[in-house]
């Protein structure tokens, strides 16, 4: 009796050592640890994934189809484009938009001017005790949405409001700041303006200690003046940061609903009554969610919209 080995054992192991798959068809541990590292990777993101699908995708598809339809629960029907025509129709709708727009076009210009200001003032070597001073601008910004409207609440009322008890130092009457039309804008373009305004200021301010001064020397010997340095080297070197302050603020600013709703509800005589607000009223006042759906689509494709127009227009101007 031979004791050979078999012919076939090299080949067995040499398989089993590279991790092959052997006469059985099991996968070998180099196979698995192949598998293994190409998995992980999946498996990391999986958690992500999954959110992002049940908390992001699927609503956005669902209330894609429940804009098409009408009625609540088993009572609903499809009724295909019935809630964008009736959107169309709704003098409501055309005043909401037309509130938002107003806002929108006073208040962001405002608010991005003077964030401009003041990042060229805290970027001054001449400004004492400049940490603070960002610190100071930065806070409001902190302060939440809900928080703010309460405390401007307070600020603007017509009977105990801290603004009017200035203005009477100086003899001015007191203003009705929440109660006329004209002034309750003017109050939510406060509120909008105090709280977002430090918070562009940051922005501006490290785009502006990004720019190299060598820029500003070289336009020095050259003989242009602050004004001239400011139009030829600051804003074309913001440029890109000025784009971006922009197209967020109108995001924003298209998508108001907590400072107007705190101020003033909307009022009065839907002075105040933005897109964002007359959506959540139809939604959870009213429970029409077709219709809301509708609103919220319309409102999405506004925002594309002014989105796309301004980073195209603005990169035209390169």
């Amino acid at each position: 009796m031979s004791l050979a080995p078999s012919e076939h054992a090299p080949a067995t192991a040499t398989a089993a050592g590279r991790g092959t798959t052997d006469r059985t068809g099991r996968t070998g541990p180099g196979r698995r640890r192949l598998l293994t590292r190409t998995s992980v990777p999946y498996l990391l993101i999986m958690p992500a994934v999954l959110g992002f699908a049940i908390f992001k995708a699927y609503p956005i598809v669902a209330s894609l189809w429940i804009s098409l339809t009408t009625g609540n629960g088993a009572g609903r029907h499809f009724t295909g484009l019935d809630n964008y025509q009736r959107l169309l129709n709704d003098p409501l709708f055309w005043t909401a938009l037309k509130n938002t727009a107003l806002i929108l076009v006073v208040q962001v210009p405002l608010m991005l001017g003077l964030a401009l200001l003041i990042a060229l003032g805290l970027n001054s070597t001449k400004v004492w005790l400049r940490p603070l001073w960002r610190l100071g601008v930065f806070v409001p910004s902190l302060t939440g949405l809900v928080a703010a409207g309460v405390m401007f609440s307070v600020i603007l009322n017509r009977d105990a409001g801290l603004l009017n008890w200035v203005l009477s130092l100086f003899g001015v009457d007191r203003v009705n700041w929440l109660g006329s039309p004209f002034w309750a804008r003017v109050g939510v373009v406060l509120v909008i303006t105090w709280h977002y305004t430090g918070y562009n200021a940051v922005i501006y301010l490290a785009g502006l200690q990004g720019i190299p001064q060598e820029l500003y020397e070289a336009a020095k010997v050259d003989g242009a003046g602050p004004i001239r340095r400011f139009v030829s080297i600051t804003l074309p070197q913001l440029r890109p940061i000025l784009l971006l302050t922009v197209v967020l603020s109108t995001i924003g600013t298209l998508q108001l609903f907590d400072e107007p709703y705190v101020l003033t509800g909307g009022g009065p005589d839907n002075a105040t009554l933005t897109v964002t607000m007359y959506l959540y009223n139809n939604g959870f006042k009213y429970f029409d969610f077709g219709y809301a759906s509708a609103l919220a689509y319309a409102l999405a494709l506004i925002v594309a919209v002014l989105g796309f127009l301004q980073v195209r227009l603005m990169g035209e101007r390169k």
